[in-house]
């Protein structure tokens, strides 16, 4: 195997690897902010902010509402 072909391999496995990464971050994504949608625990106010703060802050955001904004169960 010479260079060329095993730096291809090498584009080619982390490519595969972001691309299976985002898809996870974004079925993740999407899943809170139905979360954050149909939260019956949450009053109308506090859905507003946050499927503002899941969608304008696309990191930050979903990460924020899954360890602070779901309402923890009795």
């Amino acid at each position: 195997m010479n260079s060329s072909s095993s730096d291809g391999l090498i584009a080619l496995l982390t490519g595969t690897v972001g691309l299976a990464i985002g898809a996870i971050y974004f079925i993740i994504w999407i899943w809170l902010l139905i979360h954050a949608i149909t939260n019956k625990g949450l009053r109308d106010g506090e859905k507003i902010m946050w499927v503002l703060l899941i969608i304008f802050l696309q990191c930050l955001g979903p990460l924020l509402y899954f360890f602070i904004g779901r309402p923890k169960k009795p």
